[in-house]
């Protein structure tokens, strides 16, 4: 009985179950797709609100856990056919993630602390909030899913900041944005973040006498720290939400050196089984007629991940016809063809190929490096193997490539066209169109197959980043789905195309090229932002442990004697008898 109750003890708390929802609201709220992005500038305050109001900061690490479950949970609430009761698990157990957030909320952002404290508040909250979405770009942690500046995809002028520090900076401005509302809410009620915090007096009382008593100076002293404070907190919110629009504003997007026309082809759901492992193909013969597809003269024809299930390199007769198939099309509408194969060749793993195929054969070759996890291979699969039981998370392990490379296509005038070509989950990781675009890239393209997720917010979610990919690496970015979303978005993340699941046929979009040496600030720089979130981070732990174990003078006194107590609205000390 004595185990249940510590077991269950975690779990009686209400307030904890009110930090969950507080994590979970967001993750629900500002991604597609509700996709109410605004309320990213403000969606995290009642959960920095529950951080504040904890006892002590133990109690700050375990109501911050249950926040980072309820965000993580929420955030992959369409992944529960894959996972099954492993998302409950995996909630549970990385939730701790977002702890250093919340402690760092409640050092820092407590009504009466000093201005360095408050000031440090906009450095080292944002640097803390660096630290889940740092672990989660780990593959085998579910991937940099949902970072929470990627909720901003709808707002070109917002994902300038991406050009400049990537989704981590957009990230770091949003948080930046709630830190200061907090801020104005310390300064003008104080009471609603530390229960036993009264808010100062409106303003000092009007004495008709000429001597002012010290009662009444200390009065005005308050409100005008109130207002000083009040007015800080709106200028650093001002700051932080027009950062982005005057990046957009001073950072024109490059010229373009030319234009090429992208067809892709979207099936949608085939009931048909029979016809499915053909229905890309079908449906291109079935839009082409003299040397066009569905009307316009496409520079390259891009079909959806698993869009074939042959080996195009194989040397069986069935291989062979769907390669001739492939080239006859290429030939008849004067553009290649990316595909996507999902099969097993013969000597090797189960692999997804994207493959470039032109009239006279195969061009290029890549093959899908980051893998999802459950969905494509079981981490731990011993330790794990036990989820193919309750849920459809995958039975084998598939083998991943060995990383982002460009293929070499060439337009319907013979001209050169590197683009950089990744599969479905990889556009979640910026790194990847970032070497894409290193290496020369003028156009980064996206094959997806998400049937599995019919019906889900997953599908809309995956294909919003590809405006985080275009405004990071200055490069239009297009995506072509089996069953939806197809879409395109120009090279500073605005949108040109969207075909929803609900929809089929060939898109086709005209696009303005950069130079292939044109390179983005955060091309050439990278995730600095990121780390140093994490160094900040550090350096902020170390000094927190060094205060606790006296080191660096956190109180004013001497070990074991008293401490210090400040005044909840000023910050100034409270003498003490």
């Amino acid at each position: 009985m004595g185990l249940r109750n510590r077991l269950m003890r975690p779990f009686r708390y209400p307030v904890r179950w009110l930090s969950f929802l507080a994590g979970g609201a967001p993750a629900i709220l500002v991604f597609p797709g509700p996709s109410l992005s605004y309320l990213a500038w403000f969606a995290l305050v009642p959960g920095m609100a529950l951080f504040l109001r904890a006892a002590g900061t133990r109690e700050a690490v375990a109501r911050g856990w249950w926040f980072g479950a309820g965000y993580l949970i929420a955030m992959l609430y369409w992944m529960a056919p894959q996972i099954g009761p492993g998302l409950v698990l995996l909630g549970a157990v990385m939730g701790w993630m977002w702890s250093p957030f919340a402690v760092s909320v409640r050092r820092l952002l407590r009504p009466g602390a000093s201005w360095r404290r408050l000031a440090a508040a906009f450095v080292v909250v944002p640097s803390c909030w660096l630290i889940p979405e740092w672990m989660r770009s780990y593959q085998g942690l579910g991937g940099p899913w949902a970072l929470y500046g990627a909720s901003q995809w709808q707002h070109p002028a917002v994902l300038a900041l991406a050009a400049i520090g990537g989704v981590w900076l957009v990230s770091v401005a949003l948080v930046m944005a709630n830190v200061a509302i907090m801020l104005v809410i310390g300064a003008v009620r104080p009471s609603l973040l530390v229960p036993d915090a009264a808010a100062p007096d409106a303003a000092a009382p009007a004495l008709p006498k000429p001597e002012i008593s010290p009662k009444s100076r200390s009065a005005a002293r308050h409100a005008r720290h109130r207002i000083a404070l009040a007015a800080a907190g709106v200028a650093a919110f001002a700051v932080a939400a027009g950062s982005g629009p005057l990046a957009f504003a001073l950072t024109p997007a490059f010229p373009a050196v030319r234009s090429v026309t992208i067809a892709m082809v979207q099936p949608g759901v085939v009931t048909n089984v029979g016809l499915r492992d053909r229905a890309s193909q079908t449906l291109s013969v079935q839009h082409s007629k003299d040397g066009t597809l569905d009307g316009v003269r496409p520079d390259l024809i891009v079909w959806g991940e698993s869009s074939i299930p042959v080996d195009l390199t194989g040397t069986q007769p069935a291989d062979r016809a769907v390669l001739g198939q492939i080239e006859a099309l290429s030939a008849a509408d004067g553009a290649e063809v990316l595909v996507s194969q999902d099969t097993t060749p013969p000597g090797e793993g189960h692999e997804k190929w994207a493959v470039l195929v032109g009239q006279s054969g195969i061009k290029g070759i890549y093959v899908k490096t980051r893998l999802v996890p459950f969905g494509e291979y079981i981490p731990f699969r011993q330790q794990l193997s036990w989820l193919t039981k309750v849920s459809k998370a995958a039975g084998s392990n598939m083998v991943s490539g060995t990383g982002a490379h460009l293929l070499n296509a060439t337009d319907r005038e013979g001209r050169p066209l590197p683009i950089g070509i990744l599969v479905c989950f990889e556009s979640a990781f910026p790194d990847m169109s970032r070497v894409d675009a290193d290496l020369g890239a003028q156009l980064i393209v996206y094959q997806s197959s998400t049937s599995t997720f019919q019906g889900t917010w997953g599908p809309d979610q995956q294909a919003s980043l590809a405006a985080l990919r275009a405004a990071e690496t200055g490069r239009p970015v297009v995506q072509a789905a089996l069953t939806g979303d197809t879409v395109a978005f120009d090279a500073r993340g605005r949108q040109v195309a969207w075909l929803g699941q609900d929809g089929s046929g060939v898109i086709t979009v005209r696009l303005a090229l950069p130079a292939a040496a044109d390179k983005t600030f955060y091309d050439e720089a990278g995730d600095y932002v990121m780390w140093t979130g994490v160094a900040i981070t550090g350096l902020a732990a170390l000094v927190m442990l060094g205060r606790r174990r006296g080191f660096l003078g956190d109180t004013a006194s001497i070990s074991g004697g008293p401490t210090a107590q400040y005044d909840a609205g000023t910050g100034e000390p409270v003498v003490t008898k």
